[in-house]
């Protein structure tokens, strides 16, 4: 099957639209260090900070966001449209661009449209139920639908005919042996190996209401010889504060880079139910405590719901979430190692870690149709 030659990927705002696409792009710069990747993004989205650092060409287009409601920017949409369409066809052009593979994000409306335009085949790459504006609209010029999760085509007939490829996910996680780095892992951030290990985060920016839950469940937890490493966030909204003089370690990090190092250590994660951590903790068979976001669509609910039904994970409300539940329903879990193996099982089927492999067969495939 012939390679690539050049490959333009879209996908921007958001890390759960950057992280797949940049995962995707270490898979095929791994099999063609030769092979031209370009990045589609705009001026104020995250992909400004991680893509060049990744070392991938960025290339902003005027893209912007659909209205969903009938209103002054509806009006606006068609010329804006236009010209963000025309700029991304000109790079195309340039590139000679031989596939678009969309991640989703209003950056990918102008990738899809100037693909069709121009007859480049294009890959739809979704995992969020329900599926994104974008890539709505993207299905109307292309039945090329890569779906990150195995319930997702029966969430709806948009998605029914898609393929499960799985998540892209980075090689220092999808590859992560956790047992042979759990002694290096601990060793990092001063934890005892062989006691348990709660994994706490709630994504770059911090969840201010897991943060201030489980702070100030220290006593609770670490009397019981739970360590705890928490990444609080580089922007958190409200200092935490974690008592001195507690009985086993209690780390906190304002961010971590070196993610795979935190799930080595870990006996248990909690955090949200988005996208990315789902596909992570249950690529690496992680019992998990999800605490879905409490506003929107219930997006994290659906997303993670496969999961806990499975068994290999609960759910906590926000709502619900404080002190008094952690060391209730918590603390008896993370010290029940039957439990625990049972629900670490029930993650790992649920899980894959080919989903970045899995992805460039099945854009091979769409291109040499």
């Amino acid at each position: 099957m012939p390679q690539l030659r050049s490959a333009v990927l879209a996908g921007g705002g958001t890390g759960g639209h950057i992280y797949p696409l940049l995962a995707y792009a270490d898979c095929l710069r791994r099999h063609d260090p030769g092979i031209r990747i370009t990045c589609l993004g705009t001026e104020k989205g995250l992909e400004n900070e991680l893509i060049p650092k990744a070392g991938y060409e960025l290339r902003n287009v005027p893209a912007h966001q659909l209205p969903r409601k009938v209103n002054v920017d509806l009006l606006l949409t068609a010329p804006r449209m236009l010209k963000a369409m025309k700029a991304t066809r000109a790079i195309l052009d340039e590139v000679q661009a031989d596939v678009v593979v969309g991640f989703g994000g209003y950056v990918a409306v102008p990738a899809y449209l100037a693909a069709w335009r121009r007859k480049t085949p294009m890959v739809i790459f979704e995992f969020n139920d329900p599926p994104g504006v974008a890539n709505k609209l993207a299905l109307k010029f292309s039945d090329n639908l890569a779906l990150g999760f195995p319930h997702l085509p029966q969430t709806s007939p948009l998605l029914a005919d898609g393929t499960i490829t799985g998540v892209p996910l980075r090689p220092a996680i999808s590859r992560l042996d956790r047992a042979a780095r759990r002694a290096e892992a601990c060793a990092r951030f001063g934890l005892d190996p062989n006691r348990p290990v709660l994994f706490v985060y709630g994504g770059s920016q911090g969840a201010n209401s897991i943060n201030q839950a489980v702070s100030g469940a220290a006593h609770a937890l670490t009397h019981r010889g739970i360590q705890v490493l928490h990444i609080i966030g580089a922007r958190r909204e409200e200092p935490v504060h974690v008592p001195d003089g507690l009985p086993v370690a209690y780390r906190t990090l304002p961010y971590l880079n070196e993610m795979e190092l935190g799930y080595a250590a870990a006996d248990m994660v909690m955090g949200r139910g988005g996208s990315m951590t789902v596909a992570e903790v249950t690529a690496l068979g992680l019992p998990t405590v999800f605490v879905p976001m409490p506003w929107g669509n219930k997006e994290q609910y659906r997303t993670a719901g496969p999961v806990v039904a499975a068994g290999g994970a609960i759910f906590c409300d926000d709502e619900n979430l404080n002190p008094s539940w952690i060391e209730a329903n918590l603390v008896p879990l993370i010290t029940d190692r039957a439990r625990l193996a049972a629900m670490a099982q029930a993650s790992a089927g649920f899980g894959r870690r080919d989903g970045d492999e899995a992805l460039r067969q099945f854009t091979l495939k769409a291109v040499n149709v």
